[in-house]
């Protein structure tokens, strides 16, 4: 069993009961209760994706709260926090009370919705913030679209305060990535196409945490791409400012320069970068600038996806693979802990957004990942439960994957 939260290690039983944690330790005697033997395998707190999309309501063609929650359970996350660019934004109470009530209702796993920063997320006029707190929201983001009025923001920063929400920011000067498509540099020119430069993202990270520090507020960066933009929020940190953040799978284990030419399973936002920036995402979650991984899964049909790579959307799938991805590229590369791993999908994300979740602790919601960490797997997308296939992992085989997912004390998921 490994539970930072609790900086436990060690070979133990968990007993749950009415959906909680009741008690853990060695030799628990429970007669009747259903057993689930991990012998081999690693316990852990119910891991947290705290950046993914559902796309319910308005575009269901893609993904729903219920196909979506089964993808998440696939990849070992009990619970996922959705972003709000739905059709409607998920600007007001209303829509807030759609998801968590749809959720209620259909999702295998937690659901947390995070409510717009601006109505409509146009940028211009703060949304109902409160009262989507009080309906259910965890943090407000505008997501894709970045605020890009500083005075806006900086009131937004100000106002989530009064209501302790970390405000989360999509870091990206959109007057400078206008019209790009991959990573600005040598790839981009090779490729011919137009490119969204790394200070795009490096500069909407130094205002946001410029507007941290003046109002005091929690800040948040999503998906973390650039080396500058790591170093600035370690910076942050060192300056005791409230300010973290997350990066995903894809922008440690692949390059700009292992995009296959214009296939369009290598086109999300942030772009992929360059081996250097990688490498300074990997050392920012060894050195600990960074506090979580996030899958930022993005589902697109076909349809969409499978157009010129100038015309189709940003965005790739990730529930599924985060965990092979993070234990290739991290653990068996010796470069974090297992127990550091397991940090970054509970108690980091936890820390950021308060749910009650991330630990094995008795009195805790029972939400369990079991997962393997030698378990030989090929990923087919075409066996997803996710309602689209746009993912640049497709037949790849991993070592070490989830293995089963307990939510509130349910086996929602195990593997075949």
């Amino acid at each position: 069993m490994v539970d930072p939260a609790s900086d436990t290690d060690k070979p133990a039983d968990v007993l749950i009961q009415d959906g909680v944690i009741n008690a853990v330790g060695a030799g628990i005697q429970a007669p009747g209760a259903e057993i689930l033997d991990a012998t081999g395998l690693i316990v852990a707190p119910g891991f947290i994706d705290m950046h993914v999309h559902l796309r319910e309501p308005g575009f269901e063609h893609a993904e729903t709260i219920e196909t979506g929650a089964r993808a998440a359970a696939a990849g070992g996350f009990t619970s996922i926090c959705c972003m709000p660019n739905t059709l409607p934004v998920n600007d007001s109470a209303t829509v807030t009370s759609y998801i968590v009530e749809r959720a209620r209702k259909l999702a295998v796993t937690n659901v947390f919705p995070i409510g717009a920063i601006t109505r409509n997320s146009a940028g211009e006029e703060l949304a109902a913030v409160g009262s989507m707190k009080a309906a259910g929201v965890v943090a407000i983001s505008d997501d894709g679209r970045p605020v890009m009025n500083a005075r806006v923001m900086r009131r937004a920063m100000e106002f989530a305060g009064s209501f302790d929400l970390p405000v989360i920011d999509h870091c990206e000067d959109l007057n400078l990535s206008a019209g790009g498509d991959m990573h600005e540099g040598y790839e981009s020119v090779r490729l011919g196409l137009r490119g969204i430069p790394a200070g795009s993202e490096d500069v909407m990270v130094a205002r946001d945490i410029l507007l941290a520090q003046a109002t005091g507020a929690r800040f948040h960066v999503a998906h973390i791409s650039t080396r500058n933009a790591v170093a600035m929020v370690m910076y942050a940190k060192q300056k005791g400012l409230p300010v973290t953040c997350e990066a995903t799978p894809h922008h440690f284990a692949l390059t700009d320069s292992q995009m296959r030419p214009y296939d369009s399973n290598f086109k999300m936002k942030p772009p992929l970068r360059t081996a250097c920036d990688a490498g300074a995402v990997v050392d920012g979650i060894v050195s600990g600038a960074i506090d979580a991984i996030a899958t930022d899964h993005a589902p697109h049909p076909g349809s969409e996806k499978m157009q010129e790579f100038e015309k189709c959307p940003f965005g790739i799938l990730g529930l599924e693979t985060a965990l092979g991805l993070a234990l290739e590229y991290l653990v068996h590369s010796g470069r974090i802990t297992l127990a550091r791993l397991v940090g970054l999908f509970t108690i980091g994300p936890e820390r950021v957004l308060h749910l009650g979740r991330g630990t094995l602790a008795p009195g805790a919601p029972g939400d369990v990942t079991v997962f393997s960490t030698d378990l030989e797997w090929t990923y087919d997308v075409n066996q997803s439960f996710s309602k689209s296939r746009n993912s640049p992992f497709d037949g790849r085989t991993f070592r070490g994957g989830p293995v089963a997912t307990i939510v509130n004390g349910k086996v929602v998921w195990q593997r075949e």
